[in-house]
């Protein structure tokens, strides 16, 4: 096959509905992988980015990590603030749900509805890294009652905050109102009663929703429905003949075998121009999206249209 060029405008286009956080998408046609487009709105005086964020259903560290040098706490009066609604879908199976701990976002896939839902999680810390599986829902629990393991009470006795065997429903339940079991034991996603951890790398392993978002989770999605977690802090993917790459920063405390480096982020964009071998990578670009790390998709090169031979 060869490819000829043609003059385009680099931007992202959007096919979305919102409701709170969750926002769902057309699935994307023919060999495309983006969803969504980037927003831009303008803080007000008692904004905070946390505040934008749950707002518009962001996690702290992506709406953090796509305002580069704007202060978390006390955005300027009148500062434009991006909100990273485009999203390459991550390289697996666009079926069921898929979570990528890298970019601490879950995406479900509905059956026949050809959408995905995304939403912003947590994920596990440092020292509890949530684990790489692909399993299912086994089971779903509104109003859960949570029996902490013998590891995290032996940590909170350590600190001085011991915890009871059984924590019944209620405020005081870190699951909060909704809980989908996981296939793999002692992982779940769950509510919370602090919500200012979504989006961060702070739990024990299980992934925590925004309430109205595990409250959809837990009325749409069926016992048995496939979930596959995944870290891919590097996602390169097309839309309309352009080449995108998209860069998270890698998660602490991740196994070396998942480490990445710009050699990884190099053979991905090498896999998906295999069959193009004219088209003109800007490798300038890759990299300074690789350093930056924004979570935003980048055009990495010119709109090409491809002819079949």
């Amino acid at each position: 096959m060869k490819i000829c060029h043609a003059l385009a405008t680099l931007t992202l286009g959007l096919t979305a509905t919102s409701a709170l956080h969750a926002t769902t998408f057309s699935l994307p046609q023919g060999n495309d992988d983006l969803v969504g487009k980037e927003e831009r709105i303008t803080a007000g005086r008692k904004d905070t980015l946390i505040d934008l964020g749950r707002l518009h259903g962001f996690g702290y560290d992506e709406i953090s990590a796509a305002n580069p040098g704007i202060d978390p706490w006390m955005p300027p009066d009148g500062s434009t603030i991006t909100l990273p609604h485009a999203h390459i879908l991550p390289d697996a199976p666009r079926t069921g749900i898929v979570i990528n701990t890298a970019e601490m976002r879950l995406y479900y896939f509905p059956k026949a509805t050809n959408t995905v839902e995304t939403f912003p999680v947590s994920v596990g810390r440092t020292d509890w890294n949530t684990p790489l599986v692909t399993t299912r829902i086994a089971r779903k629990a509104a109003n859960p009652t949570w029996y902490p393991p013998a590891s995290i009470r032996q940590e909170h006795l350590q600190k001085g905050d011991p915890l009871p065997a059984v924590v019944p429903p209620g405020p005081d339940n870190p699951l909060g109102k909704y809980a989908l079991y996981l296939g793999v034991p002692g992982y779940l996603l769950h509510g919370t009663n602090n919500e200012f951890g979504v989006g961060m790398q702070v739990t024990h392993g299980c992934m925590r929703l925004y309430a109205p978002d595990v409250e959809r989770l837990f009325q749409n999605v069926p016992v048995g429905t496939a979930v596959r977690i995944v870290n891919q802090p590097y996602k390169v993917g097309w839309r309309d003949g352009v080449l995108y790459v998209e860069v998270h920063s890698l998660e602490d405390g991740a196994p070396a075998h998942q480490a990445v480096s710009p050699t990884t982020l190099k053979q991905l964009v090498q896999q998906q121009t295999a069959d193009l071998s004219e088209y003109p990578v800007n490798w300038d670009t890759v990299e300074q999206a690789r350093i930056e790390a924004t979570g935003l998709p980048v055009p990495v090169g010119p709109k090409v249209t491809i002819v079949e031979q």
